[in-house]
């Protein structure tokens, strides 16, 4: 048999240790289902998956030779002290059991007191075996057959793995973690990653720009003055407009890509400055512009409800996961915030002398947090769950904000011509930070985009669209063709490469990639019917 030295290396690096190269592979083959050919392996390059050691380990403890276990793993020398003292607590546990199997219960109390206490665990964990050991003895444990007696052997063999150094014993699916984590590693470095296919291993992975919308594959212009707000629906399949007209738009995204118009929403007598879709998609909600909140049928284009009434200023909403409940948030401190039921009945208010006036809110995707902004340059993150409150002071004024379809994120615009991200939880001391668009007295909205929300998008007064990847805080693209600031922007969450724009040039540019580009009819790029 060919021995390998341990001293061979592989790769133009000289990174790679031959054996363990081999003995990694092994290892797959074996996982694979591929006995015969691992074993052909271990002949011919003379490596073994499993080491001296732990073949040593398995018969000892397949044949239940508890004193040869114990030795062993107290001869191991690359074994830590505290994973070694793990290691022997399931070792004698096991061994307790087996004794208290045979009826043999002097024995087993001598074991948890001689050896066991040995081992410093700590009462707890002793008193906690101890009560194992009583409860198994009031079930009878000692009716357990050999065949089970010699599963519970394997499923310890299989737990000791956990504690032994990699030279003994390999960490599960070793190669399969590898691959994966260079997988990953180039995604990661891949600024324009958005494909929905699977990464192929025949070739380094790296997304070109045609991944990302990056022209214009259609203009709607049926507003008849400035578009103030765009958002696609959770499936994609609609995008809602709203306009200083005084009317928000229900358009419908066809399969080929091309948005027509659904429904014309007229009753707003000021202009719509909000829209929101409920998670399942069946109803939007519309806020006036220092007026009221109006929910909306989705497929009838009919008005179901009207919320509050004219003392009531809503500035922003939002919706709870069950598509029952929605929250909105009042310019007038006195009115706070209010969670209504689709029937206009009032669930919850917070109100008082701590509540400002609320310039937006959203609510985590999962239900667990509201977000608010309050005072202009404070946003207040509350559990909903354990009341847990948490405040965020930014040191310029905050406009907008926006929550990753995760709930793990969520992104705020400042007129300091910067955007930041935060995290939810509260782990970061400090935001992450966007620039290179402007934004100095208008309100601009941002949106996370593309697959697994990698992107951020946002609209500039420069009249231009501007996408980040979320690792990078400078632009990755820049999309010129709106003639006016661009106010809002939404990515579509089904369709990783299409974004809508609103703009004051009164129109919505609809971008995609070059794909999506040559489905649509070039007559028809400035058309909305």
């Amino acid at each position: 048999m060919l021995m390998e030295t341990s001293s061979t290396v592989l790769g133009a690096k000289g990174l790679i240790k031959k054996h363990e190269f081999v003995r990694v592979i092994i290892q797959c083959l074996y996982s694979l289902g591929y006995r015969k050919s691992a074993s052909c392996l271990e002949s011919e390059s003379g490596i073994s998956y499993k080491s001296v050691d732990f073949e040593l380990l398995e018969s000892q403890i397949l044949s239940g030779n508890w004193d040869g276990c114990i030795g062993t793993l107290l001869a191991m020398k690359d074994l830590v002290d505290e994973r070694r003292t793990s290691a022997l607590f399931l070792v004698f546990k096991q061994c307790l059991l087996e004794y208290l199997n045979r009826g043999d219960d002097a024995m087993a109390l001598a074991i948890l007191r001689k050896e066991v206490s040995a081992l410093r665990l700590g009462k707890d964990k002793a008193h906690k075996l101890a009560q194992s050991i009583l409860s198994l003895k009031d079930m009878e444990f000692g009716k357990v057959d050999d065949n089970a007696v010699l599963e519970l052997r394997k499923l310890l063999l299989a737990e000791l793995e956990n504690f032994l150094p990699p030279a003994i014993t390999l960490p599960e699916r070793r190669l399969e973690h590898l691959v994966e984590t260079a997988v990953t590693a180039q995604i990661d470095s891949c600024m324009y990653h958005n494909m929905l296919d699977e990464v192929s291993l025949y070739e380094d992975h790296c997304c070109g720009r045609d991944q990302i919308p990056t022209e214009t594959v259609q203009i709607l212009t049926e507003h008849k003055n400035e578009v103030w707000f765009v958002q696609f629906s959770n499936n994609g399949e609609y995008l809602a407009s709203s306009s200083s007209d005084c009317t928000a738009i229900i358009w419908q995204v066809l399969e080929d890509g091309k948005l027509i118009l659904q429904h014309t929403l007229r009753s707003h007598e000021n202009p719509v400055s909000f829209v929101a879709w409920s998670p399942d998609d069946a109803m939007l909600l519309t806020c006036g512009n220092g007026e009221v909140l109006k929910l909306w049928d989705v497929e009838t284009g009919t008005c179901k409800h009207t919320f509050g009434d004219h003392g009531f200023i809503v500035s922003s909403c939002a919706w709870f996961p069950d598509s029952k409940r929605l929250v909105c948030g009042s310019s007038d401190p006195e009115k706070g915030i209010c969670m209504w039921d689709c029937h206009g009945n009032e669930i919850k208010a917070w109100r008082g002398m701590r509540m400002p006036k609320i310039l937006d809110l959203a609510v985590t995707p999962d239900g667990k947090h509201l977000i608010t902004i309050f005072s202009d340059k404070e946003l207040r993150i509350l559990n909903l769950v354990t009341n847990a409150e948490r405040v965020i002071s930014e040191e310029h004024a905050i406009t907008s904000l926006s929550i990753s379809g995760d709930s793990k994120f969520f992104i705020v615009n400042l007129n300091s011509q910067e955007i930041h991200m935060w995290d939810v939880a509260g782990k970061w001391d400090t935001p992450l930070k966007y620039t290179g668009h402007e934004q100095h007295k208008y309100v601009i909205r941002s949106c996370f985009g593309g697959l697994n929300s990698t992107f951020i998008a946002s609209g500039s007064e420069n009249s231009q669209v501007y996408i980040w990847n979320r690792q990078k805080s400078r632009p990755i693209e820049v999309l010129s063709g709106h003639k006016m600031t661009v106010n809002c922007v939404s990515w579509n969450p089904r369709r990783p490469q299409m974004l809508a724009s609103a703009s004051d040039d009164h129109t919505i540019r609809i971008w995609g990639g070059p794909s999506l580009s040559k489905k649509m009819q070039p007559e028809k790029l400035n058309g909305s019917d």
